[in-house]
């Protein structure tokens, strides 16, 4: 008898200290044929991904398609990971796909899976009738357990520096790793590293890609993009992956309006979960220079904790103009730095700090760190 998929996903463990990238593309080939997919948008980037997606795949599902989105981490339910024609997948529909790829998959293999790979296939599963699939990368790019399928369209958001272990530590070596997924047709985002756009011209040369930059886009389009993230009010990072999606809506060969949009908000993303409190589940240097930029001129108490390999002192120097106090909140996982550690760096950056106790209803915050800190605040203050 099969595991359920709970159960099955228990005993995956979430993170390797050394990753098989030949696993995947090993195990697919098997499977292949079996798995039919419609036409694969994917984006790959260090930020912005999630809400690219979820901008370009509530369009084209108002534009009358079946539409997939795979996005990752999740905050509360897995769930949240496998969104279809503007919901995410219901129980009884994931657990038929788990069961469906669990008997196409031999012991040897669904074993050898990872999480994220198992969870990659399952959502193809779940996608098996629809016309287009917004398929977001892990944390890498041409080694990437989604780098495996075969794309209509590569979408690139901001890359910048995150998961170095896995990806390098120069800018050169991450983007030349995400870029390297390159497929027939992309477009490159806005970029804070020039020389990104230098290494997209490269490998779109060598892979012969038609490759399409996000700057050009026409002054028309330019102006339509900022009406209508004024209509949906907007930050100026949303407003950018926005912009994005749009430049992958036209590349598909479409145009688009502001109700295209209306529904296409994705949670955790400088969410307002109270009239006082934002919640983003950005981790990383990139996410706090957009945070305090469209925060500017504001105030807020920081609640806050990180994982012991992001460079939390840049995050912290980055976020302190927008920072009165911080307020660290506990979070139960193995990743998370050392309290003492932690404080040290706010010591060092004459932050005041204090431990997470409750709300202050006289007081604006703002809740960053990464999902399992946004997990542990809605967890305790909402659920």
């Amino acid at each position: 008898m099969s595991q359920t998929l709970n159960q099955f996903l228990e005993d995956k463990p979430l993170f390797y200290e050394k990753i098989d990238y030949e696993r995947m593309p090993r195990i697919y080939e098997k499977i292949k044929s079996k798995l039919p997919h419609g036409k694969i948008i994917h984006l790959v980037g260090t930020n912005g991904k999630g809400t690219t997606g979820r901008f370009l795949a509530t369009a084209l599902f108002h534009k009358g398609f079946k539409v997939g989105h795979y996005t990752s981490p999740h905050i509360l339910k897995f769930n949240e990971r496998i969104w279809k024609n503007r919901a995410d997948v219901n129980d009884k529909e994931l657990e038929a796909a788990h069961q469906k790829l669990y008997k196409l998959l031999g012991k040897e293999d669904r074993d050898a899976l990872s999480y994220f790979e198992y969870t990659t296939l399952l959502a193809m599963v779940v996608f098996s009738d629809c016309d287009y699939i917004v398929m977001e990368a892990g944390l890498g790019g041409e080694y990437d357990a989604t780098a495996v399928f075969d794309k209509e369209l590569s979408v690139f958001t901001p890359i910048d520096f995150d998961h170095q272990a896995f990806l390098g530590e120069s800018i050169q070596s991450i983007a030349t790793t995400k870029l390297n997924v390159m497929d027939k047709k992309a477009i490159i985002g806005l970029q804070k590293h020039e020389e990104v756009y230098f290494i997209a011209t490269e490998i779109a040369r060598k892979h012969n890609s038609d490759l399409l930059f996000i700057k050009d886009l026409d002054p028309q389009n330019v102006e339509k993009i900022d009406a209508i993230a004024e209509r949906l009010e907007l930050t100026n990072y949303l407003k950018d992956n926005l912009a994005l999606a749009v430049r992958a809506l036209l590349a598909l060969g479409f145009d688009y309006n502001t109700g295209d949009f209306l529904d296409a908000r994705l949670f955790g993303r400088l969410s307002k979960v109270a009239s006082n409190i934002y919640l983003d589940v950005g981790h990383n240097a990139l996410a706090a220079s957009a945070i305090a930029h469209s925060l500017h001129g504001r105030k807020v108490t920081l609640i806050y904790n990180t994982y012991k390999d992001k460079d939390f002192k840049s995050i912290l120097t980055l976020l302190k103009p927008i920072i009165d106090s911080v307020e660290i909140i506990k979070v139960d996982e193995d990743r998370i730095v050392q309290k003492d550690i932690l404080e040290s760096t706010l010591k060092e950056l004459s932050l005041p700090y204090k431990d997470f106790a409750s709300i202050d209803e006289n007081l604006d915050y703002l809740v960053f760190g990464s999902f399992s800190v946004a997990e542990s605040f809605l967890k305790g203050y909402i659920g």
